[in-house]
């Protein structure tokens, strides 16, 4: 059986979702396969959906506060098409805390140039506002079986807040709303399908699927999260990319939120913590999530294949998760049972997502996105409809980046910043941050 589109995106997570959503908006008659049961049931569905606005690049900045107007409007970002329940975004703000690694002076200057609200907290301030803190510094992360763990802190440290951050409360369900958006506008997605074989024949690619049926299209954009390396192999391209990615296996601990954190008037402040290794955020219902920002000190377990992953919660991880942050908040309690998700991660050698063409045609890429890019999915189906439609009518992104200006914020985004062949960002945190 023999099917064609436009266009096929590999891969229904929030990515994927939003790119079909927004190519068949442009009018490209779209389809999209993926391996799960359901929109957002791959590494999407284990993420902590923080919404911040604290990356090392404007682009990364400009991007997160375009995609941030997105979530406040959600129902209107999907065109008014989809039927409750909606995913909720929870605009409890962000407070990043300020380290040698992630300077607070650095993100300044990026938030002034795109004109996001921050506050300055010193010590003092902080402590003041969150008064469950530690505010010592600790720097670098260390292991939790090191003795030097609960030595005392050197000093203080401060943190930039920014209101306009927060969480989506249901990551999952947010690429669903996403999908449905994408069928009100004529988009077909098959589930448990995989692309097994393509061949670029007679100025299409032809791809053949597991279920036995071949789809012919101009082009493709692989948005398959932790299967994107392999789809790439599959497909034949990669050699000329500067930035690998590698499926990394994440957890989140989830435990109850500490006394008083959470407030009658409302969710407490989501927390960046570089200086400790961890970050965490409230939820609804007294919960609080927290996960780990891969600091050298601790074990990171890469995996070769996806389908191979422990998808269940490990004693370790919990345990260092959760007493790192205990260690800031130190009124949070420790479970003796780890509670939580893990899943497995798509992850860039910067950290960063790569959102560009390739040197075959027609050929796309959406990936090294999970773990930091949650918070962007509104937006990236824009970036990939800008530039997807760019390319096939002649440009050379290579030569000359298409840019896309947003249409909440006007903020210009170069979109050579997510290049497949870009240099290396010297002032990356080398952490899921970015």
């Amino acid at each position: 059986m023999t099917h064609t589109s436009d266009a096929l995106i590999v891969g229904a997570g929030v990515i994927g979702s939003s790119i079909a959503l927004e190519l068949a908006r442009a009018g490209y008659s779209v389809r999209v396969v993926d391996k799960g049961p359901g929109a957002g049931h791959g590494s999407t569905s284990a993420s902590s959906a923080v919404v911040r606005f604290n990356y090392s690049t404007y682009a990364g900045v400009a991007t997160a506060w375009e995609a941030a107007q997105c979530w406040r409007n959600w129902s209107e970002h999907l065109g008014g098409k989809v039927a409750e329940p909606l995913a909720r975004f929870h605009q409890c703000g962000f407070t990043f805390l300020d380290t040698e690694v992630a300077p607070a002076e650095r993100s300044m200057t990026l938030f002034d140039a795109c004109g996001i609200p921050y506050e300055y907290l010193d010590a003092e301030a902080l402590a003041a506002r969150i008064p469950t803190m530690d505010v010592g510094r600790y720097y670098p992360p260390k292991a939790i079986d090191d003795e030097k763990f609960f030595e005392d802190a050197t000093s203080t440290l401060g943190a930039l807040y920014t209101p306009g951050g927060g969480f989506v409360d249901d990551p999952r369900l947010a690429a669903a709303n996403m999908a449905d958006a994408a069928v009100a506008h004529g988009a077909r997605f098959s589930y448990r399908t995989r692309v097994v074989g393509a061949v670029w024949e007679e100025g299409v690619w032809k791809l053949q699927t597991d279920r036995g049926e071949t789809i012919e299209v101009p082009i493709v954009v692989n948005a398959a999260g932790p299967w994107s390396g392999a789809l790439n192999e599959l497909i034949g391209v990669g050699d000329d990319f500067t930035v690998t990615v590698r499926p990394l296996r994440q957890e989140v601990a989830h435990v109850s939120a500490p006394p008083g954190y959470n407030s009658e008037d409302g969710l407490g402040s989501a927390i960046g913590d570089l200086d400790l290794g961890t970050y965490m955020r409230p939820e609804p219902g007294g919960g609080w999530l927290v996960g780990g920002t891969e600091p050298e000190c601790d074990p990171l377990e890469w995996i070769d294949d996806p389908d191979t992953a422990n998808l269940d919660r490990t004693a370790p991880q919990f345990e260092r998760q959760v007493t790192r942050a205990a260690r800031r908040l130190p009124e949070l309690g420790i479970p003796n049972r780890p509670r939580g998700i893990a899943g497995v991660y798509d992850v860039s050698s910067d950290w960063a997502p790569i959102y560009d063409k390739t040197d075959q045609p027609g050929i796309y890429v959406a990936m090294g996105t999970s773990g930091n890019q949650f918070k962007n999915g509104p937006i990236v189906g824009c970036l990939m409809a800008t530039l997807i439609t760019a390319v096939e009518n002649g440009a050379d992104h290579d030569a000359e980046p298409v840019h896309y200006r947003g249409e909440h914020t006007g903020l210009d985004i170069d979109l050579g910043a997510f290049s497949r062949k870009r240099p290396v960002n010297p002032d990356s945190t080398g952490t899921v941050m970015g």
